[in-house]
């Protein structure tokens, strides 16, 4: 009927692109454009500063409002280290599972969402289809970020909704928590180990840090905010990296510390990151009598939204009808680009793809033929819908 390859064979394609974080996508975007020649599809790239990766937005039907976007990222996490039973670049089934890397995390709705648009463009849509795929999602929602600003910077029709296509088991999750990453910088005073005490060792410092933030985090848990929907239903602080020193017979004059904050929708990243500037200053003033130069600096890396979208809804009601009715409800623990979306465009978001973040960021990484044919069978319902009268 159509001529256009299954989402299996796209998927194929797509893992056979090694897209990991921070290398280039530029193939795996000409593919996709590829598939759109000689249809009526409008698209556009978004290119990084080196030109070396980019976004993709793509459109098919009418210039109108009402229209859905389906996003998701291009890139994936590394494979280095980990042991895997096939090639994680070359898609292999086994007992009903489809194995490579970002099969799951989430070229899997990436290539549902590609043949969704192909369809779509043999449709009499009413409504547009939008897809937006980006780069660098794995390290900071980095690529989406310039693609969105244009777009929100344009007049015109808004699009109605957005579906984040990251694996949820096909439920439908309607929020994630805010993250926040950030380095803290310890600044001592070096000298010979035999003379430690007339120096002001940094790794000390740091682990005073440490401790303070732990000391946040057991007051978070007993009185912040809480949401019961998340596996850990209060705000996080994690310390992630340790750095410092350069041999035993020094004192580190420099000590840094990576951690994190992912935040429910109803604490304050901002304010959580005040209370630990105040501890990190206390720190540093109980040695500056003795050594001026202590310090602890606190620098913000990376930071992306939470989602928190209405369970009782539009947006959940229409989504929930393209799965047939009786979709679950959730909220996931990871992050999305999804946050993003909501705050430059202004527009409800959902979380709703195949697989399980379970699979995700492993060895033989899988995503099951059963949950991509439940994702095909979703959004051929959305292009009928797209496709409906308008009333």
């Amino acid at each position: 009927m159509t001529g256009f390859p299954t989402t299996r064979e796209i998927l194929a394609r797509l893992i056979a692109e090694p897209t990991v974080s921070r290398r280039p996508n530029l193939a795996l975007l000409e593919y996709i454009e590829g598939l759109f020649a000689g249809t009526d599809a409008r698209f556009e790239r978004f290119a990084s500063d080196d030109g070396s990766r980019a976004s993709l937005w793509l459109t098919i039907g009418p210039d109108a409002p009402g229209g859905v976007i389906l996003s998701g990222h291009t890139d994936v996490v590394p494979v280095e280290g980990q042991a895997w039973s096939s090639d994680p670049f070359t898609l292999t089934e086994r007992d009903g599972h489809l194995y490579g890397r970002g099969t799951a995390d989430m070229k899997g709705f990436v290539a549902a969402a590609i043949r969704a648009g192909l369809l779509a463009t043999q449709a009499d849509l009413q409504r547009p289809l939008h897809l937006a795929f980006s780069y660098d999602e794995e390290i900071g929602c980095i690529g989406v970020r310039p693609m969105l600003a244009e777009l929100a910077r344009r007049p015109g029709p808004r699009p109605a909704l957005c579906i984040v296509g990251e694996p949820t088991g096909m439920g439908i999750a309607t929020g994630h928590k805010g993250k926040m990453a950030l380095k803290a910088c310890c600044h001592g005073q070096e000298g010979h180990s035999a003379l430690a005490p007339k120096a002001l060792n940094a790794l000390h410092l740091g682990a005073e840090f440490i401790l303070a933030l732990d000391r946040r985090q057991e007051a978070l848990a007993r009185d912040g905010a809480r949401d019961d929907d998340y596996d850990i239903p209060y705000s996080t602080i994690h310390a992630g990296v340790m750095q410092g020193g350069t041999a035993l017979n020094i004192v580190p004059n420099l000590c840094q510390i990576d951690f994190e904050i992912r935040n429910v929708a109803a604490d304050d990243p901002q304010a959580i990151l005040a209370g630990i500037r105040q501890d990190a200053e206390a720190i540093a003033a109980r040695h500056q009598n003795a050594f001026p130069m202590a310090r602890i600096g606190i620098e913000e890396v990376n930071a992306y939204p939470g989602l928190d979208t209405p369970a009782g809804s539009e947006a959940v009601r229409f989504v929930q009808g393209l799965l047939g009715g009786d979709a679950r409800l959730l909220k996931v623990a990871f992050g999305t680009e999804g946050g993003l979306f909501d705050a430059e465009l202004g527009l409800p978001v959902l979380v709703c793809g195949p697989g399980h973040m379970d699979q995700g960021h492993k060895p033989d990484e899988f995503v099951s033929l059963a949950q991509l044919a439940e994702c095909d069978a979703m959004l051929a319902a959305l292009i009928r819908a797209l496709a409906a009268p308008l009333a």
